[in-house]
């Protein structure tokens, strides 16, 4: 299939982008800087410039991008570039793809498991409604983006992420930061759910999407655990002793609105996912935090 990938530089486009040229899949890259390579395309979701070109005769479009929301404080002008880079990008592709008559037929649009805000011991399906915290409203704004492609024909799958388990990026590899130096601090209580995939199988499914007749919203998770089992698991792969959990008030007063991503409470269900016919190869936490501890251990 030819794929063109917004978003190819961040930590899932990257692994992704490798994983489909390595199953033998022509990968197209829209960057916003000057191409290095015929396989590049420049753009600028900002300015809305999309050559149309860029997508003619492509099979799907994947969009992974945005600013991350874990390096800055959110204050009100970060919030609105979080917003912009990803509704920006999303519309865009999608109005493209809809102007085209045979444009790509497949968008894989990037979306969070965020959509459904801190929701305690509640089983979280696809069917569940968006929820009411920021990240929440930052899907509904980003999935509704992808409309013009929907009305157009296009199958439009959404690609509500969770927790990338990996050391080279991601919220994991800050939190990793303590573990390498031998101590573990849980967030919080550490009952709250945490629902997790590793990246090897999020680039999989990814990929297994492109052709599984699946359309809407996606879980994309592989299980949900309790933080503190995930700690655990992380702790005994790196050796490291747990010490005094950090608060949950003082982290809700100093992350503010990015608390809920860590002491949030997001049991997921990948209900479309599993019927769809996908298996992950690490469902099980501990396996996964070995896989995390392998990886490690190479060079992203």
């Amino acid at each position: 299939m030819r794929v063109v990938v917004a978003g190819s530089s961040g930590l899932i486009g990257t692994a992704l982008c490798r994983h489909l040229t390595t199953s033998g899949h022509d990968v197209v890259r829209l960057v916003r800087r000057a191409p290095s390579s015929p396989s590049e395309i420049r753009w600028d979701p900002a300015r809305d410039e999309l050559d149309p070109a860029a997508l003619a005769g492509a099979d799907a479009v994947v969009d992974l991008a945005g600013v991350n929301v874990g390096t800055r404080p959110l204050t009100r002008s970060r919030k609105r570039e979080v917003v912009d880079s990803r509704v920006q990008t999303a519309g865009l592709l999608a109005r493209t793809m809809a102007r085209l008559p045979d444009g790509p037929a497949v968008l894989l649009q990037g979306s969070g498991i965020g959509a459904y805000g801190d929701r305690g011991e509640d089983l979280l399906t696809e069917d569940e409604p968006i929820g009411t915290t920021f990240f929440a409203e930052v899907v509904r704004e980003w999935e509704a983006a992808t409309r013009p492609a929907q009305d157009a024909g296009a199958r439009v799958a959404l690609l509500r992420t969770s927790i990338v388990l990996s050391p080279h990026g991601g919220a994991l590899s800050r939190l990793l930061l303590p573990l390498r130096a031998g101590v573990a601090a849980r967030l919080g209580s550490g009952r709250q759910w945490w629902s997790w995939i590793t990246l090897e199988d999020e680039v999989r499914a990814i990929e297994h999407l492109l052709t599984a007749d699946v359309h809407g919203p996606v879980n994309l998770l592989a299980a949900a655990d309790r933080h503190a089992d995930v700690l655990d698991a992380l702790a005994r792969e790196w050796g490291a002793r747990l010490t005094v959990p950090a608060p949950e008030a003082v982290l809700r007063l100093v992350l503010q609105d990015f608390a809920s991503e860590v002491v949030g409470s997001i049991r997921a269900v990948p209900q479309v996912l599993t019927a769809s016919g996908f298996t992950p190869r690490h469902a099980d936490v501990r396996a996964a935090a070995a896989w995390v501890r392998e990886q490690s251990r190479r060079t992203p």
